[in-house]
């Protein structure tokens, strides 16, 4: 296993890793709150650790990945009672739903993903232990604090100051009576009215949402273990009061390195619903292939900030296509054929940017390298190169989860793009077909010549039948009409490629 350096959010610098259990690796990554579908900055958290972990794993290195689902805070409750639905109804169809987006994306299930309320006993036992050891306190209505006075370490992952913090605070009018300090967080709620609610020493209540990663990832991988990570915005308070309320009960250092995911801006602004410009995953897989969304994701460095855009997406699907395009040209001569020689100078070269706090930006520009030489190989017709090539950037984008799709299938999907065509000839119609619709909400009659009338109810039916209709003119040496046909896809972004199989088409880049 070659060594590697991240980026470690407690020490502000890049660090070689040092396991604490020789070959392996324990991560904990903090999950979704499951109210609603999941978003594109969930998106960037999902396919960053998801590479990672392939990554690491094609390095020899044995990963045990943890991503908690957190199915009970204030935001489940009102959704679930303004829905006039149960909890458990609610946060079943939004994990459901995270699962399917997750796989989408090419994102691998993590080893495990504990439900908060599964765990309920072991973060009352925590609690316990923090009131025991005078780190935590009850209050006089039910709720538990945690006393971030008595961690003389907090604030040491987000670099602030409990004084200056405080003094800040001071000056507010709003802060909780029942609090010692105003950043004081709560462990414990009290039960409110038509509220879930679970018996505890000190009444029915809930846990509060800092203590349920403590109790899970603690449960799940000891309590301590090697890396913590999660978006940039949970710093703090969330991972500066798990710092605290975990060493205060484990008397033991809680994780030996923090990642933490940079932030999605929306055309150069934060990604907000006040603002109109959230967008969840779902949102954007109806105008753009799942792929082309992780693409635009695995090739920025994942600590750094990103715009999300129209222009940014189909600028990744464009670069996207470079490689479906080569693997096209390959396939076409060579099939399927791969070799277990790899070209150890492209290899190197892309571990070695990894290596680097997992710098995919580098490695896609390998991987480009990589790419024009393959075409190279193909053009010149050298088989033995093409082939080690080939496998070559097979097994590179197969551990960033690349080029994953049947190459025909995704060169010829167009998600999202409405395409309005007209009849090469004859009287004709202008339709609006969404590519690849199963059911779709019309159908329409095209005609083509002054007697020859079809039904279409696809954009890929309509495109497949005047390939045919090419290949019959081709036949009766109609030439004018076959290139006529042709054009005609081309203007409306279709291009037709004749190959030894026959005829296929992909989308116009």
């Amino acid at each position: 296993m070659q060594p590697f350096v991240l980026y470690n959010s407690e020490q502000r610098k890049k660090v070689e890793f040092v396991p604490r259990k020789e070959g392996q690796i324990d991560i904990y990554v903090c999950g979704m709150t499951v109210y609603d579908y999941c978003h594109i900055g969930h998106a960037r958290v999902m396919v960053a650790f998801d590479y990672i972990i392939r990554f690491l794993r094609s390095q020899g290195w044995k990963v045990r990945y943890i991503r908690n689902i957190t199915d009970i805070d204030d935001k489940i409750i009102a959704r679930a009672n303004e829905n006039g639905e149960s909890i458990q109804q609610l946060t079943a169809r939004f994990i459901d739903a995270m699962n399917e987006d997750a796989a989408n994306l090419g994102c691998a299930a993590p080893d495990e993903a504990p439900k908060a309320t599964e765990y309920i006993d072991q973060m009352q036992s925590m609690i316990n232990t923090l009131v025991d050891k005078g780190a935590a306190y009850p209050s006089s209505n039910g709720d538990v604090y945690f006393e971030v006075s008595k961690f003389d370490k907090y604030g040491r992952l987000s670099g602030r100051k409990l004084e200056d913090m405080q003094a800040g605070a001071s000056e507010r009018v709003d802060v909780e009576v029942e609090k010692k300090h105003p950043f004081d967080f709560v462990l414990w709620k009290h039960a409110k009215e038509n509220e879930p609610a679970w018996a505890s020493p000190w009444g029915n209540g809930r846990p509060g949402w800092h203590i349920e990663c403590s109790a899970m990832s603690t449960c799940c991988l000891g309590n301590h273990f090697d890396i913590h990570g999660g978006g940039s915005d949970l710093m703090f308070p969330h991972h500066e009061n798990e710092i605290a309320q975990s060493e205060a009960s484990t008397g033991e250092q809680y994780v030996n390195y923090w990642m933490h995911v940079g932030f999605i801006n929306v055309d150069g602004e934060k990604m907000s619903k006040s603002l109109g410009n959230f967008f969840t995953i779902r949102d954007v897989m109806e105008k753009f292939h799942p792929e082309v969304i992780r693409y635009f994701i695995v090739s920025s460095h994942y600590r750094s900030p990103v715009n999300f855009s129209d222009v940014a997406l189909k600028e990744a699907k464009t670069a996207l296509s470079r490689f479906y395009h080569s693997f096209k040209a390959y396939q076409q001569v060579y099939g399927q054929k791969t070799i277990e020689t790899l070209e150890q100078n492209f290899v190197e070269r892309f571990n070695n940017a990894m290596c680097d706090d997992f710098n995919t930006a580098e490695a896609m520009a390998v991987l480009f390298e990589l790419n024009k030489e393959l075409n190279r190989a193909v053009k010149e017709e050298q088989a033995e190169q093409a082939t080690a090539l080939y496998s070559t950037l097979r097994h590179l984008t197969d551990i960033l989860g690349l080029v994953q799709h049947d190459v025909g299938e995704f060169l010829q999907s167009d998600i999202g793009l409405e395409f309005s065509f007209t009849a090469f000839s004859g009287t004709s119609s202008e339709t609006n077909f969404m590519p690849d619709e199963t059911e779709p909400k019309f159908s329409s009659t095209a005609h083509v010549g002054e007697d020859a009338s079809v039904g279409f109810t696809t954009f890929k039916e309509y495109v497949e039948q005047k390939i045919q209709e090419r290949t019959d003119a081709k036949k009766a040496k109609d030439f004018a009409k076959a290139d006529g046909i042709r054009q005609s896809l081309l203007d409306q972004g279709v291009v037709l490629e004749d190959t030894r199989q026959g005829t296929i088409w992909r989308r116009a880049d």
